[in-house]
């Protein structure tokens, strides 16, 4: 009999975790507490207690080629930076082409996950749930258990002295769904992550005035690259791995300083580009330059009508205020003897697996953030976890994962601000090539220089894209080859609607950038042979 998983959550990581249970020859059972897919990115307009929600205009800050499925390419109508519900479309086409909506029971409330009477033998758990539409509760024994329920979901609202004070409405952007009734309104946004730039952006075009304050600014970078291409098929790519750090920082920072300067638009912050999770917003400049938005410093104190910053400044009269201030995570049905949370902080291997568990039987997915895409993340995880749930991977002792645990809080510490946007951040080809590395999947650049050279100079210096983990090893995918061979195409088609005869610069390499990497490989290959 195969070995049965049981898969919390049917978002994208859990719909990825299904895959990958199938690929392996388990058998999944995803519980969803919600009606459908798609978790996040599943807009409601009502406001539901433990389910998280886009906005109704969220569009997505990675390109579709960049966050898609390693072997389901999206398709080339689809635009580039997909709104909300295309994602949801995406997601749709995924689960019907892999057959994997029959294994999801919808309506489902997970309670409890402990392990089994037999745990120490056998590795199993005990998944107790109610149905929610037939209000029953059943306890279920699984052989495995995959966590795939996010961590966008229960808002972290921030304390100011005389906040109970204020007379008008407060909501997280975990409440906010759209502008409708913020018409004419003087509003505050709090806090400048891609959430606070995109509610007050929005709000401009209704509101009267939007003040956006933020604790200590921000980088903000556009979504439209050199040429038109998506920034990050410009940005992702192993190369810059082999950049010294200050060297990227420098480039980046005068790259978005040319669009417009961020200290003459008072976000400049003290950190450098590199030490925290930039927002990504392509509206924010035009509102501060049309005056629609104008930025503040950290709020001191609520008023009754007004608000006082820390510069000793005052805004009067405001009548909303929309807090993105973050979200906390944890995870209530686990006890924290497995799974413990403190202050936004988990202690697990490659932020997947408990270290202290007897049998690596139960694995977090995509509790991580990363200068990336989530789901080239989430699907490495699953197929890790997945091999090791088989015995086919095996985890290392609990002193070595715990030595890998500490390096990794203690480089991120070292680099990123102190904030609890970052005690789960990653660096993104370099974290994916860990876990691709244990399951056999990550490219071998010195084979595929010798068999494909012109593959390999795509896969190096071109966009690092999902399906460069499908080359080789456990899940290989024979359309591998021609998704990256097809990229540009699929990425022009669904701009270029109107036919026209002059040529596209593909590459998005401009000038600075081709002696950037120039430099680099002559650099690297001294480095090498010295």
């Amino acid at each position: 009999m195969p070995k049965r998983v049981a898969v919390l959550g049917a978002g994208a990581s859990g719909l990825i975790a299904i895959k990958s249970c199938l690929d392996e020859g388990l058998e999944p059972v995803c519980l969803e507490k919600g009606t459908d897919i798609g978790g996040l990115w599943k807009y409601h307009d009502d406001v539901r207690d433990g389910h998280g929600s886009v906005f109704s205009t969220t569009v997505i800050n990675t390109s579709k080629e960049i966050m898609a499925f390693s072997d389901f390419p999206p398709p080339k109508e689809f635009p580039n930076y997909m709104h909300n519900t295309y994602v949801m479309k995406y997601f749709r086409l995924y689960a019907e082409h892999f057959g994997l909506r029959k294994y999801i029971l919808f309506k489902i409330q997970v309670n409890s996950v402990k392990p089994s009477a037999h745990y120490d033998a056998t590795g199993k758990w005990d998944v107790e749930y109610t149905d929610k539409e037939k209000d029953t509760s059943k306890t279920e024994t699984f052989d495995a258990v995959l966590v795939c329920t996010g961590h966008h979901v229960d808002p972290h609202v921030a304390k100011f002295p005389g906040q109970e004070d204020f007379q008008g409405r407060i909501v997280h952007t975990h409440d906010y769904k759209k502008s409708k009734g913020y018409e004419d309104k003087r509003i505050m946004v709090i806090g400048i992550g891609n959430s606070g730039a995109d509610a007050a952006v929005e709000l401009a075009r209704v509101g009267s005035q939007v003040f956006l304050s933020t604790r200590r600014g921000s980088w903000v970078i556009s979504r439209v690259g050199e040429n038109g291409v998506p920034i990050d098929l410009f940005g992702i790519r192993r190369i810059f791995d082999f950049v010294p750090i200050s060297w990227k920082a420098s480039f980046a920072e005068r790259v978005l300083n040319q669009r417009f300067n961020h200290a003459n638009y008072g976000l400049l912050p003290k950190h450098g580009v590199l030490q925290q999770h930039p927002t990504v917003n392509d509206g924010l400049p035009n509102e501060i330059l049309s005056g629609r938005v104008k930025v503040k410093a950290n709020v001191k104190r609520f008023l009754k009508t007004c608000v006082e910053f820390e510069d000793g400044t005052v805004e009067e009269d405001i009548d909303e205020v929309v807090m993105a201030t973050g979200y906390t995570f944890g995870f209530q049905f686990v006890d924290e003897s497995i799974v413990k949370v403190t202050n936004n902080e988990v202690t697990m291997y490659k932020y997947v697996f408990p270290p202290h568990m007897k049998h690596g039987t139960l694995a977090v997915i995509g509790l991580v953030q990363a200068p990336g895409a989530h789901n080239p993340i989430s699907e490495l995880q699953c197929r890790w976890a997945t091999r090791v749930f088989k015995g086919l991977a095996k985890l290392p002792s609990q002193e070595t994962m715990m030595t890998d645990i500490k390096n990794k809080k203690e480089a991120m510490a070292s680099r990123y601000v102190k904030s609890q946007r970052h005690t789960i951040q990653v660096d993104y080809i370099p974290y994916m090539d860990e876990i691709a590395e244990m399951i056999g999947v990550r490219p071998n650049f010195y084979k595929l220089f010798l068999t494909d050279p012109k593959l390999a100079f795509k896969c190096f210096f071109g966009p690092t894209l999902p399906y460069q983990y499908r080359f080789m090893g456990p899940g290989k995918w024979a359309g591998a080859k021609e998704a990256i061979e097809t990229l540009w195409y699929r990425v022009i088609y669904a701009t270029k609607t109107r036919p026209v005869d002059e040529p596209l610069n593909k590459s998005g390499l401009g000038g600075f950038l081709k002696l950037l990497v120039l430099l680099t490989v002559i650099l690297t290959l001294i480095m090498k042979f010295l």
